[in-house]
Formats: C-alpha cells, sequence, structure tokens
C-alpha cells in the first residue's frame, strides 16, 4: 500500500483506492478491527520543496468493543483529512522542540514514498470515540455477577452499602 511521489514531484493527480479487510490483519490487543472494505479517495499535490499535500477522504467499518458491555459492534467510519507530507531526517529526533499548530498536520515519508496503511490506521485510530458504545442506551454489565444488562436480568440488588458508613447506621437504630 505504498504510494510513489516520483511522478508528481510539482504536479497534481488524483486518486480512488479499495482495499479489502484482510490487508488490514488482526492482532489481539487492537483497539478495533476493519471488517468491510476501505475506500479511500485522495489528491496529491506536489510542491517543488519535496513537500506533498494529501487530502481526501477515507470511508470503512470498523468491529470495537463496547466500553459499558463488553460486546463487539460495527461502526462505520467517514472522515476527511488534509495532511502535508514532507522528506523524513536522519536528526529530525534529535533535540527538543515545541509542537506548533502546522505539526499537527504534518506526516512524514521515506524513499519516495506515502505508506498509506499507515495513513489509513492513523484516520481511523483519530476517528475511533472516547467510549465506543453500542448503544446510547447500553446498559452494560452488572457490576456483582457480570450478566450483560442488555439481554438478561439478575436477582442482585443493585443498592451499595459504602462500609465505612456501617458504624453511622448503627447510632440511627
Amino acid at each position: 500500500m505504498l504510494l510513489s511521489l516520483r511522478s508528481l514531484y510539482n504536479a497534481h493527480e488524483h486518486f480512488e483506492k479499495h482495499y479489502a479487510p484482510t490487508l488490514f490483519p488482526r492482532t489481539d490487543g487492537d483497539p478495533f478491527y476493519v471488517v468491510s472494505p476501505v475506500t479511500l479517495s485522495f489528491d496529491v499535490d506536489g510542491q517543488d520543496t519535496g513537500r506533498y499535500r494529501v487530502a481526501g477522504h477515507l470511508r470503512g467499518e470498523l468491529e470495537l468493543s463496547c466500553c459499558r458491555c463488553l460486546d463487539p459492534f460495527t461502526m462505520p467510519v467517514a472522515t476527511d483529512f488534509d495532511l502535508w507530507y514532507v522528506p523524513r531526517l536522519e536528526s529530525a529526533g534529535e533535540g527538543e522542540k515545541q509542537v506548533e499548530e502546522d505539526d499537527l498536520a504534518t506526516a512524514f515519508y521515506a524513499d519516495d514514498q506515502i505508506d498509506l496503511g499507515h495513513l489509513i490506521m492513523e484516520q481511523f485510530q483519530l476517528a475511533l470515540p472516547m467510549k465506543p458504545l453500542c448503544d446510547e442506551a447500553c446498559k452494560g454489565l452488572c457490576p456483582q455477577c457480570g450478566t450483560n444488562l442488555n439481554t438478561d436480568s439478575c436477582g442482585c440488588t443493585q443498592e451499595w452499602i459504602d462500609p465505612r458508613l456501617e458504624a453511622l447506621k448503627k447510632l440511627k437504630a
């Protein structure tokens, strides 16, 4: 999934790419899995300075785990991106540097190629919600027995008594 920049120096070109979900292998510990074909539509504008502006749209579906009930669910993703690609320098990581606003939209390329797989996974990561929910009304798991309250009910009491206040309860009686 590499895009060669050799023919794009000082030029503009539009790309439409489609990738099968099997190109994004599942590994344990990943917060999501790609479960549908990924569509990547973008424009590349090459500058005479070696910088490339890559702007476009990404569409696909991800499988996530609900943070309340832990059940897997599918989330459609459609996101726009606008990035500047600059050549990676060998000494780029040395010294301290304050992050500027433009740095947040800057990515790096090496060997006159942009790794589109990295771009796709990065955009999916940025599109993830802080707390993925299968449904806004998800009831989650019972804190005592672990039953999924969306599908079953349990006989656990939902009242929690703070053990630190137990002595005060005796004074009231």
